[in-house]
């Protein structure tokens, strides 16, 4: 077998890992990284400067030529500036290749050119990027070269956290403070360690280069503005599992080769709903590795797809009509001594360790419901949510038939005697063999659901850093589990009060649990009688972070300052209307210079046949009346994009960023759909000969 088929000889060949330390590092230097990765502190300047020269030396052995510290400022992408090796030649001529400790540790860039909300002005320039020695520095190789990638955060020169990673490496902190607590309450005295583990399933679209490099659109905003609906879409739901094209096998496999290499642990790859959409599932991995690695997912789709004369979409939602695109966020909690926190084991009514962890998580995300919401808005993610294709804006919890079974039990009664068991599936063929049931069957359409030893946040965007979500799960558990592991500490009667506690907890906090379908009407009323927030668009959730509930929450374990929260909070009102602000601009010029050019063109050409008919005696009267429709169309669109581009004047004129991204989308976004409808209707009646740009069939149907 072929190295490049080899997966043990291939998995991790480009990172410094584990064990490439240990075979690099003494052994006293290789234990105290070890310990600080797991446990905290902070590396003193010699053994910083021996892992700098291993790690430098690793690489120049394997083609690196510079390093970067690779960052995740708040534009949700990454970040990285190189550096080469080279210091200055020696007496004799000759170049010293040098990376020291303080070069591995810290680094250095503006940060005033990132988003940062006011935390930094131009003439404030300097920003910092520490290593975070708890995710492996690795190699990247393309046309660049081979560079060294050292994972990092990045904060201001005051401390203040620009970045994505900071405030995850917190919340982290956080959840294994108190979830230490709570698992030593209950006898795990072994456990040194509580960790948030993630596995982010990635869905995206390929479409043809050629055909992109055609779709202004395309290019600057992610999706199309404009497309009329092809003859065949999803409907007849065979393309979902179906046999991968050799095209996009190609690409997948090339795909998985480089994730490999990359530590990345590609495991599930298939068709998705949608015609030319796929999905890509690692292992999971502890939060803040699992989120560098999301994006290294995210960079390699888009890098292979070019090698294959394809483009990989990641936005939400690139083509009207059909499903959009999400990343399915499974979040789970671990003791570094093997035990899953969320395990309910065979007998879940009799596991009370399962249900209070259950009971702590329920109160958190009924409570932090606005928050959690908050953490999967963006832009593109507002054409998406509440489609019948991914969960409402309305936060719930689907916990199977089985789980609320025994929470009904405890509410009603305070005991849960007995749990609904597994059966035997009965297929009769008795070629098959017997399957065993689970004892709940799935809910695709809950944005929150529980799936056997993990909850599945099915809400984030494709496009979007897991690093928001995932700080806020672990927040809001370690603020529920502090509060009752203060209770328990106290408490004469430990059994008595982790009974108390469960009930207590479940009871007041039950609305939050739903088990139907989510995509149904009756359940946003169902909802609002229970109380519970719908937040519809990502404008509606954005004052969440800062409100008295959840300042208090995150300054409380350390998460975000106050001053942090508002900076997010102007961030993402400036990047909705920017955003917008590009697609209105892009739609006006792609109709200007492209489409009413074209229909012109193409009137022109109606107008000399129904002349050449008059000239010869015959009455057209099909081409009459199509070209009343085009001539009545074409004026309708010239129209609405004269309206659209008084708004967007208006738009642009206000300062307040609040007031603005309001504007953006009441007023400029509204108008941009009226302008499609009117182009979408031209499409279906203009001899494909003269439409300008690919259409729909052509995108996602010629892969």
């Amino acid at each position: 077998m072929s190295e490049k088929n080899n997966i043990v000889e291939l998995f991790g060949k480009n990172v410094f890992t584990v064990g490439k330390m240990k075979e690099r590092l003494p052994k006293e230097v290789f234990e105290e990284v070890m310990n600080i990765a797991s446990f905290g502190g902070e590396l003193s300047r010699e053994t910083a400067d021996i892992v700098a020269k291993a790690m430098k030396e690793w690489a120049i052995e394997n083609g690196a030529t510079h390093y970067s510290h690779w960052f995740q400022p708040l534009t949700g992408t990454t970040a990285e500036k190189h550096d080469s090796f080279i210091t200055h030649p020696n007496e004799d001529g000759n170049i010293i290749m040098e990376f020291k400790g303080k070069e591995l540790i810290k680094g250095e860039s503006d940060a005033s050119s990132f988003p940062s909300g006011g935390l930094r002005a131009t003439f404030e320039a300097r920003g910092y990027t520490a290593w975070d020695i708890t995710s492996p520095a690795f190699l990247k190789e393309d046309a660049t070269g081979t560079i060294l990638c050292i994972p990092t955060a990045f904060c201001s020169y005051k401390g203040e956290a620009l970045d994505k990673k900071t405030p995850l490496l917190r919340s982290m902190q956080a959840i294994n403070e108190q979830g230490l607590r709570i698992v030593k309450l209950f006898g795990n005295k072994d456990a040194k360690k509580v960790v948030a583990s993630v596995g982010a399933e990635q869905e995206y679209f390929l479409v043809d280069r050629e055909l992109y490099l055609k779709r202004p659109d395309l290019i600057y905003t992610g999706r199309t503005l404009i497309g009329a609906a092809a003859p065949k879409g999803q409907e007849m739901d065979d393309h979902y599992y179906g046999c991968i094209r050799e095209r996009i096998g190609a690409f997948m496999k090339d795909v998985n080769v480089e994730l490999w290499k990359l530590g990345v642990t590609a495991k599930t790859q298939h068709n998705e709903a949608a015609p030319a959409q796929h999905e890509i599932a690692p292992i999971y991995e502890t939060a803040n590795v699992a989120t560098d690695h999301n994006q290294i997912i995210m960079e390699t789709l888009r890098k292979v797809a070019e090698r294959h004369d394809l483009t990989c979409l990641l936005h939400e939602k690139p083509f009207m009509g059909v499903n959009g695109s999400g990343k399915h966020n499974n979040w789970s909690l671990n003791t570094d001594n093997g035990m899953n926190l969320l395990d309910p084991g065979e007998s879940p009514n009799e596991n009370i360790q399962f249900l209070f962890v259950l009971a702590c998580i329920m109160k958190a995300v009924d409570k932090h419901a606005d928050l959690l919401r908050q953490s999967a808005s963006d832009v593109g993610n507002d054409h998406r949510l509440g489609a019948d294709e991914a969960p409402p804006a309305i936060i719930s919890m689907f916990l199977g038939e089985q789980i609320e079974d025994v929470i009904k039990q405890l509410v009603e009664t305070g005991e849960a005697t007995h749990c609904k068991s597994s059966a035997t599936l009965e297929t009769g063929v008795s070629s098959l063999p017997e399957l065993l049931i689970d004892p709940t069957d799935r809910n695709r359409t809950s944005p929150f659901a529980f799936t056997g030893n993990k909850f599945e946040f099915r809400m984030v965007g494709s496009a979007d850093s897991i690093g928001d979500p995932n700080v806020i799960l672990n927040t809001i558990v370690a603020e529920s589990f502090c509060e009752a592991a203060d209770r328990l500490e106290k408490a004469e009667n430990f059994d008595e009060e982790v009974h108390d506690i469960i009930k207590e907890y479940m009871t007041e906090h039950q609305r939050i649990i739903f088990n139907g379908n989510n995509y149904a009407p009756e359940w946003v009323d169902e909802a609002e009688r229970r109380g519970l927030p719908n937040l519809r668009t990502m404008l509606d959730a954005v004052d969440t972070l800062t409100t008295d509930k959840s300042i208090a929450l995150f300054e409380k374990f350390g998460i975000f300052t106050k001053a942090e929260l508002e900076s997010r909070k102007d961030v993402l009102y400036e990047t909705y209307s920017k955003t917008i602000n590009i697609e209105a601009n892009c739609i006006i010029e792609m109709i200007r210079r492209q489409i009413i050019p074209a229909e012109i063109s193409y009137m022109k050409e109606i107008a000399k046949t129904v002349k050449n008919g008059e000239e010869a005696g015959i009455e057209l009267k099909t081409p009459r009346v199509l070209l009343r429709k085009v001539s009545i169309l074409v004026d309708e669109l010239t129209d609405s994009v004269d309206r659209l581009e008084g708004y967007l004047d208006e738009a642009r004129m206000t300062k307040n960023h609040k007031e603005q991204a309001f504007l953006y989308r009441d007023n400029v976004k509204a108008k941009m759909e009226q302008v499609r409808f009117y182009a979408d209707d031209l499409e279906k009646i203009t001899d494909k000969a003269y439409w300008p740009i690919p259409t729909y069939g052509d995108l996602l149907f010629e892969v």
